[in-house]
């Protein structure tokens, strides 16, 4: 009996570190995919100064650019807990997304705090089925910039920032910080909107965007 518990012991352990090897060694061959696509989209005008693994599911790279519009730049790459099965199906069950986030200063310092959150529709039930229908009819809305300010005073005119981030909505970026402290500029977007190389680029046009906006501002 003891010797059969031992064998189900061993046979578990030998499957999960199976497990975590195989689905290690796949999180970090799309981790590099993702750094090959991100280095393509820099178009010489950046590269990847080194990268490493904070874990089996985060991995962080080091990136510099030429210009003056990014410093101390950097990605954080966080893939689904794959080598964990219990993190993995509790990633599953919440729906987490495997994301991308840039992080940088830019070339001068934001005297505010801004947080901008992904652009959503709404729509709103008339609560009435035509005849011949089975489903209700809905009025879809494209909701303006709602700003949810602790200033005081306020300028109606949107800031640059945010105009820079309309523009570059098709992007699918979730969220774009601004702060005083390092980083002071932070963009995050579905890992699944940088299926490709002209995704990626198209998301590091929309960031310079965004930097080339915030520049503007302070000017």
């Amino acid at each position: 009996m003891g010797r059969l518990v031992l064998i189900d012991v061993a046979s578990s352990v030998a499957i999960l570190a199976v497990w975590y090897v195989v689905f290690s060694a796949y999180n970090r061959k799309k981790g590099a995919s993702v750094l090959h696509w991100m280095q393509t989209a820099c178009d010489g005008k950046g590269r990847i100064v080194d990268s490493h693994w904070m874990g089996s599911s985060l991995l962080e790279a080091r990136l510099h650019f030429a210009s003056r519009w990014f410093e101390n730049a950097r990605v954080m790459v966080r893939f689904r807990p794959r080598a964990l099965p219990v993190q993995w199906i509790v990633s599953c069950w919440r729906h987490q997304k495997e994301t991308l986030t840039f992080e940088a200063d830019l070339g001068g310092s934001p005297d505010f705090h801004l947080e901008v959150m992904r652009h959503r529709w709404s729509a709103h039930n008339r609560g009435c089925i035509s005849p011949g229908q089975s489903e209700r009819e809905w009025d879809i809305y494209q909701p303006g910039p709602i700003i949810l300010t602790t200033r005081t005073h306020w300028k109606r005119d949107p800031s640059a920032e945010l105009n820079a981030l309309m523009s570059a909505r098709r992007q699918e970026i979730l969220q774009v910080q601004f702060r005083p402290e390092s980083p002071q500029f932070s963009a995050t977007v579905h890992l699944a909107a940088l299926s490709d190389p002209e995704a990626a680029a198209g998301f590091v046009s929309a960031l310079r965007e965004i930097a080339a906006g915030a520049s503007a501002h302070r000017q």
